[in-house]
């Protein structure tokens, strides 16, 4: 039951080939002449037909073949041209005359050379007829007037002061009520139809319903369910554990506490880290100024709170209950309204009024047949009950021998009864056996080499 640690970890080298040599290997080699035993277990395959299956289906039986014949085409035509000459003349060439028509001349006037060369002394007619007079400003006619404002007061009256009598003005009187409650002064009659013709009866004591006392049955308790009453058990013996009994392993020998972490890891002096000390506040000399520039600059003003401009209200408030009747409720009563219909364009397309012609030649030519549902080559799911007692003796039970469970060489530092050798690349180490003989004598036997993986 050994497996080896050192296959995924190789801590001496890096070999391409993984290590299998392990007890098991030795100990039981491979047989090739047995062959593993077979499953009886039924394979889940599919069991076919193996009649003839006839192809013959329902539409096939009452389908009809129609001949269906194709369309002839139409030979077209050879070209043959018409022999003699074409008349190309038409209505427009008889009646349109042809005028001769000349091109058109040119308006443009023609292009004048102008000479550069010789010197241009002339007057034009601009400056011979247009010459430049002496023209006097003329003075201005209007007379300065200084205005100076009257010393007398002004007394005339105007027209909106003739006319214009002032009169009282006359406020309109409002027609609107006023938001008072009107208190009536005769006393208030809380009689109602209810009080009136309502009766007191007088109530009929409650019904009060006595206690039964438990009386238990004198009939014993049928526990009996359908479980119990429709399931029997067959006769049968309770099958054997295969388990293996739990035989524990025990030695006499002394425990030997050494293992390979107390071997390999030798313990450390660990020093205790440095703990820092903190540096020791020592306050400035001196006195703190809490003065600061905002606190010395500020003037504090005396500011009173404004006063809110929101006019005063003069509502009055009443208890007396809220009126909701208004002229518009009064004057302006409900019309009963109907809705409109809606206008419906009519329709161009008539629709039909003649019974609807739905058979189709399926259903014409269908003749419907009685259905054979296929037979099931299913077996039937049924459990036949055997009342013989079920063997449950097996080869394994039979032919199993138990054997004393040794303890693994390599989970001892030291085995017992070994001699040690040396270690190979992985990490084995190979110990010999001491056999009585070589114990006896001191000749040297055909050693026998067994790996042992620490």
């Amino acid at each position: 039951r050994h497996r080896c640690p050192h296959k995924p970890t190789r801590i001496y080298d890096n070999g391409p080939q993984p290590c299998l040599t392990t007890e098991y290997v030795e100990k039981y080699p491979m047989y090739s002449n047995i062959s593993p035993a077979q499953s009886l277990k039924p394979k889940q395959e599919y069991q076919a037909h193996r009649g003839k299956m006839e192809g013959i289906t329902t539409f096939k039986s009452d389908y009809l073949p129609y001949d269906i014949v194709k369309r002839p085409l139409r030979v077209q035509e050879e070209y043959k041209p018409k022999m003699g000459e074409i008349d190309l003349g038409t209505t427009y060439r008889k009646d349109y005359n042809a005028h001769e028509i000349q091109p058109v001349t040119l308006v443009r006037p023609l292009e004048r050379k102008h000479t550069t060369g010789g010197k241009l002394d002339t007057i034009p007619t601009y400056r011979d007829d247009y010459r430049s007079w002496e023209v006097q400003r003329r003075e201005p006619s209007k007379m300065e007037h200084i205005y100076q404002p009257t010393t007398e007061k002004f007394g005339n009256s105007t027209t909106f002061q003739d006319d214009f009598i002032p009169r009282e003005l006359n406020p309109r009187k409002s027609f609107k009520p006023p938001c008072v409650a009107k208190l009536s002064r005769v006393p208030f009659d809380g009689t109602t139809c209810h009080r009136t013709s309502y009766i007191a009866h007088q109530l009929a004591p409650k019904f009060i319903r006595s206690k039964e006392v438990y009386k238990p049955s004198n009939q014993p308790f049928e526990d009996l369910t359908t479980h119990r009453n429709d399931f029997k058990g067959l006769p049968g013996q309770l099958a054997k554990s295969c388990k293996p009994e739990n035989a524990k392993v025990r030695s006499s020998a002394h425990f030997n506490g050494v293992t390979e972490f107390q071997d390999r890891f030798q313990p450390w002096s660990v020093s205790l880290p440095e703990v820092r000390k903190t540096v020791e506040y020592i306050p400035p000399p001196g006195n703190m100024d809490f003065n600061s520039t905002s606190h010395l600059d500020y003037v504090k003003h005396e500011i009173s709170p404004a006063a809110p401009i929101r006019p005063v209200s003069n509502r009055i408030k009443t208890n007396a209950p809220f009126q909701g009747n208004t002229t518009t409720k009064e004057d302006f009563k409900a019309w009963d309204s109907c809705r409109q219909e809606i206008i419906k364009k009519h329709q161009e397309i008539p629709k039909p009024t003649g019974k609807f012609y739905d058979l189709t030649t399926f259903k014409s030519h269908y003749i419907p047949h009685q259905i054979i549902p296929a037979q099931s080559f299913k077996p039937a799911h049924a459990i036949v009950p055997n009342p013989a007692p079920f063997q449950g003796e097996t080869m394994y039970r039979t032919a199993y021998t138990p054997k004393k469970q040794e303890i693994c060489p390599a989970n001892y530092p030291s085995p017992p009864g070994y001699v040690y050798i040396n270690t190979d690349s992985h990490g084995h180490k190979f110990f010999r056996q001491l056999t009585p003989e070589f114990s006896k004598s001191n000749s040297n036997p055909i050693p026998k080499e067994v790996a042992v993986v620490s």
